[in-house]
């Protein structure tokens, strides 16, 4: 089992990437999975979408695109991390989820949504992505999503930097999620063999 934590801040040191090592931290430690891929857009972060995506023959998307490709088909599940800025999703994980269509490196696995708020928003990029981050790309959103407000005060590498009670609840919560995606992403294998999911006849979503 591995599964794969992409954070969606554009920023190199930011709350989303510090919750996602939490993530990657508790998978481990849990022995929810056997292996984690972390992808963090602000630190390793990818072009806009545009038409050269499409072309086998585009030298400079192919050396993006190829090594990322082996990652995401290497994954059983996904847990996508997004703050909430102005109300939304940053571009950069709307970006990423442009990227992957017909060739199914997301297709037919679960994810899990995490959304990040320095206070107590989060809510509008959870509706932002279950209405359409999955169109093309087929990604399965579980029904269970964390909204980690207060950000700052959970989930910090030093204790002594967490508000207790905040983030014992976030944790927990957190540890429920993981529990569940990984029940959906050992479901869904079944589902990718069956081979009913083939996106050859229809590629995009309706």
């Amino acid at each position: 089992m591995k599964l794969g934590i992409i954070s969606g801040s554009h920023r190199p040191d930011s709350q989303s990437g510090k919750v996602g090592r939490y993530i990657r931290h508790t998978l481990l430690e849990r022995k929810l999975c056997d292996d984690v891929w972390f992808l963090d857009l602000g630190k390793d972060p990818l072009p806009l979408w545009e038409e050269g995506v499409w072309d086998a023959d585009d030298a400079r998307w192919q050396a993006i695109l190829d090594p990322l490709r082996t990652a995401l088909h290497s994954c059983d599940g996904f847990i996508l991390i997004a703050p909430e800025w102005h109300g939304m999703a940053p571009a950069a994980l709307k970006n990423f989820l442009l990227l992957w269509t017909a060739g199914g490196e997301l297709a037919h696995k679960p994810g899990l949504i995490v959304t990040v708020s320095g206070s107590i928003g989060g809510s509008y990029p959870v509706a932002e992505l279950r209405m359409s981050g999955y169109k093309n790309n087929r990604l399965c959103f579980i029904p269970e999503h964390l909204i980690v407000r207060n950000v700052n005060g959970v989930f910090n590498e030093d204790e002594s930097d967490n508000d207790q009670d905040p983030h014992t609840y976030h944790r927990d919560r957190l540890i429920y999620c993981l529990e569940l995606l990984r029940e959906y992403a050992l479901a869904l294998r079944q589902v990718r063999a069956s081979g009913k999911g083939a996106l050859d006849v229809y590629p995009s979503g309706m």
